[in-house]
């Protein structure tokens, strides 16, 4: 699984670099409202790079001001401080090229429908509108009921055909 845009440089060193050590333990590094889906899987790690026991971690918050960026830092030290050949992790938040929700990646969809969070679409109307399907019953029946959902990043659905409430993950995109 590879993400978009996700750029890995590791230097060349004495100790036995294995980058897939680094990316399973980003893998670990959940979403703190979302516990099911990983920074990767969400499309917010833009660069890695090590250097002498040293590790650059960039990346694209979600949305901006989102309350979990802390958190978010402090989880990627602590599981990237647990390899050996690591004794220092920077981890920095930058906005260019901004995170869109197409960065998410098809695992990624997939966890957040089955945490009971319908993705964002990967498609908009010619109007700019956008629509998604339930994530219970995968219905298309569905209306929004409010923009603002518990966090910034989410909106309130209800699907008539099952008649359940839901979120969804609001579209992000350059093109709007």
């Amino acid at each position: 699984m590879k993400n978009k845009g996700l750029n890995i440089m590791v230097e060349k060193s004495k100790y036995d670099i294995n980058v897939n050590r680094l990316y399973d333990q980003l893998q670990k590094v959940k979403d703190p409202e979302i516990d099911s889906v990983s920074i990767l899987e969400l499309g917010m790690v833009e660069n890695v790079q090590y250097a002498k026991n040293h590790v650059l971690i960039e990346l694209l918050p979600t949305f901006m001001g989102c309350p979990a960026l802390d958190i978010i830092k402090n989880n990627i030290k602590q599981q990237l401080l647990t390899l050996d050949f690591i004794n220092a992790v920077d981890v920095k938040f930058i906005y260019n090229p901004p995170w869109t929700s197409d960065r998410i990646t098809e695992i990624g969809r997939q966890k957040l429908k089955e945490f009971g969070i319908a993705p964002p679409p990967i498609h908009f109307e010619e109007t700019g509108e956008w629509r998604v399907n339930c994530p219970y019953c995968d219905s298309s029946y569905t209306t929004l009921d409010n923009i603002f959902g518990p966090t910034a990043c989410r909106s309130i659905l209800y699907c008539g055909s099952c008649k359940n409430p839901f979120e969804a993950m609001k579209p992000i995109s350059t093109l709007m």
